[in-house]
C-alpha cells in the first residue's frame, strides 16, 4: 500500500545511486527526515546485497523505532521488508541474510558471532530525539559500563561494526562521528527550525516526516 508522501521513484533512485558511487565505507546521513533517509539506505543496501551476498546488520536504537520503520518508511518495498524482519529479526533476501538487532547490548546474541569476513554492511538508526543510549541492564553481561564504553568507544552501537563491516550507513541528526563520511541530500530542507505561520519549530521536536 502507497503512503501518501512517499519518495517518488526518481528521486529515490538517484539518492541511492548517490551512496552507489561513493566509495567511503562508512557513511553518515545527518539530516532531519528520519524515514526518507531510512528508505534510501535500505534501498541502497538491499541493492548491495545482490552484488555482495553475505550478512547485513540492520541496527536500530530500538524496537518502538523499529516498528515505526516499518510503518513510516517512505516507500512500500522497505515498510513491506522491515514488516517481516521485525518478529524474527532474521530473513533471508536472495543469496543474502539480514538480521535485525538494536542498540542494547543484550539484543547482540546473533549479530556478535557472524563470521566477520561474511558481513556485508550494516544500517545504524538512531532516533532524531535526544534520549540516553546507554542502560544499566544493557551492560550485564560485562564488568561496568566503563568497560563497555573503553572497548566500543562513545557510540559503541557503530564502533562495535566498523572494524567488522566494510560498509556502513548511520542515519543520526545532530550527531558527531569520527571518521564518517557525511553525505547530504539537495531535495531534503536542510535547516535547523522553521518558521509555520509565524511560529518556529525548533529542531529538539524530531520532525521526523
Amino acid at each position: 500500500m502507497t503512503i501518501k508522501k512517499d519518495l517518488d521513484k526518481s528521486t529515490l533512485y538517484e539518492a541511492v545511486k548517490t551512496l552507489v558511487e561513493c566509495s567511503e565505507s562508512h557513511l553518515h546521513l545527518p539530516q532531519q527526515k528520519l524515514f526518507t533517509l531510512f528508505s534510501v539506505a535500505f534501498q541502497y543496501i538491499l541493492f548491495r546485497s545482490t552484488k555482495h551476498p553475505g550478512h547485513y546488520i540492520i541496527r536500530i536504537e530500538d524496537s518502538l523505532l523499529a516498528e515505526k520503520l516499518a510503518r513510516k518508511a517512505k516507500d512500500e518495498t522497505t515498510r513491506k521488508f522491515m514488516g517481516r524482519l521485525l518478529i524474527p529479526r532474521r530473513l533471508n533476501y536472495g543469496n543474502s541474510t539480514f538480521h535485525l538487532d538494536y542498540f542494547a547490548l543484550s539484543t547482540w546474541g546473533v549479530t556478535k558471532d557472524l563470521p566477520q569476513g561474511k558481513i556485508q554492511g550494516a544500517i545504524v538508526v538512531k532516533n532524531t530525539q535526544h534520549t540516553p543510549l546507554i542502560d544499566d541492564s544493557d551492560f550485564r553481561n560485562v564488568t561496568s559500563d566503563e568497560q563497555a564504553v573503553a572497548l566500543f568507544g562513545k557510540h559503541y552501537y557503530l564502533s562495535s561494526l566498523q572494524e567488522i563491516v566494510p560498509k556502513t550507513i548511520t542515519i543520526a541528526f545532530d550527531e558527531d562521528f569520527e571518521n564518517l563520511h557525511q553525505i547530504k541530500f539537495p531535495f531534503i530542507e536542510d535547516k535547523n527550525d522553521r518558521a509555520v505561520n509565524g511560529v518556529i519549530i525548533n529542531e529538539d521536536l524530531g520532525l521526523d516526516d
